[in-house]
């Protein structure tokens, strides 16, 4: 549109979320899409361009922020008071870094999730396919992507040892400061596509995300030379446009990625074992030093990587021990709200009691 404004379809509207509304919704307030998330201001995109949204208290819980980078939202006329958070297409999840088992949106309606690692002392296998299986819990589709391609002298060693994790998911080596990139992902982004790169710090997503959107939208620093590790540069989660019509939702690199109770993810991930799996003598196989286990069987005559196996019993306790947390924590809300209702129905009975 000529005026700069644009339409919801440009923003990545899609039928599902218009079967969500009504007539009196959209007499009530109008639709947006998040584009930043802050700690005390959430801005928006419209139609009529980019509007402040308020979330009063009652939309927080325990302190969370009520809406991801990607999110779309229904907004008081006038006030850009939060009225409905429209259901999701897919949301990308983590357990927030920490003690509390406090689950936190990384970003929502992502069509595809670019897995950023480097080909440098950063590639760690173990490590993307714990990124694969939250990507794939989120029923989002991801593409690996190999940072530092320019830098790298065996870079088909270490497309060929992705390879080997990604499953149906490509993998794309690139150098992320070459115009060359854009073409390279240009498959994935499409006009009103929604795209996330996730990955550990100092791989190259912000120089990355420089070049697709065609500005230095993003502050970049070298790696450290002893480790080939950097520190991210991005600092709050927001959404870019990109040459194209396609959008970025921009996040911070990840010190530490809990999985959460992503088992549907992880079955995913680890299809092969799975599938292998179902041959154990018995079905409550722990796969440890279990009779007849398929998966150790396979391991001592090379069919199974070894450490693909310790990731794959290492993740599934990480995501067995997230539904137990979550599972005691909606059972003491369900407890604390019981034993609230008694105490309100016995002060309620003294009150009428009294003469």
């Amino acid at each position: 549109m000529s005026d700069g404004s644009l339409s919801l379809g440009q923003l990545g509207w899609r039928a599902c979320h218009s079967n969500q509304l009504t007539l009196e919704d959209l007499d009530r307030g109008r639709v947006a899409r998040i584009a930043s998330v802050h700690r005390s201001r959430i801005e928006a995109l419209c139609e009529a361009g980019p509007v402040e949204v308020i979330a009063t208290a009652a939309w927080h819980a325990e302190g969370a922020t009520p809406v991801a980078v990607g999110d779309w939202v229904l907004v008081e006329a006038g006030t850009g008071r939060l009225l409905r958070l429209l259901e999701r297409q897919s949301v990308i999840r983590r357990l927030a870094a920490g003690e509390v088992q406090r689950e936190q949106a990384i970003a929502a309606n992502v069509d595809t999730a670019f897995v950023v690692t480097s080909c440098n002392a950063d590639f760690n296998l173990s490590r993307l396919e714990r990124y694969l299986a939250v990507v794939l819990d989120a029923g989002v589709a991801p593409v690996i992507v190999l940072t530092k391609a320019d830098l790298c002298d065996d870079v088909e060693r270490y497309r060929d040892d992705a390879a080997r994790v990604a499953g149906a998911a490509a993998v794309v080596a690139l150098d992320a400061r070459a115009e060359s990139a854009r073409a390279a992902l240009a498959d994935w982004l499409g006009p009103g596509q929604a795209v996330v790169f996730i990955g550990s710090s100092g791989v190259g997503k912000s120089t990355l995300v420089n070049t697709l959107t065609g500005a230095s939208s993003q502050l970049t620093r070298d790696i450290r030379e002893d480790d080939a590790r950097g520190r991210h540069t991005t600092t709050s989660r927001q959404l870019l446009p990109m040459p194209g019509g396609a959008w970025l939702i921009d996040v911070p690199g990840m010190r530490e990625l809990k999985i959460g109770a992503a088992r549907a993810g992880l079955s995913e991930a680890f299809g092969d074992l799975e599938a292998l799996a179902r041959s154990c003598r018995f079905r409550d196989c722990g796969h440890g030093d279990d009779v007849g286990c398929a998966l150790r069987a396979a391991v001592e005559t090379g069919g199974v990587d070894p450490r693909r196996l310790d990731n794959f019993l290492k993740l599934q306790r990480e995501a067995a021990r997230a539904a137990q947390a979550e599972y005691v924590k909606r059972a003491t809300i369900r407890r604390t709200g019981r034993i609230h209702k008694k105490m309100h129905r016995e002060r309620e009975a003294e009150r009428r009691g009294r003469p």
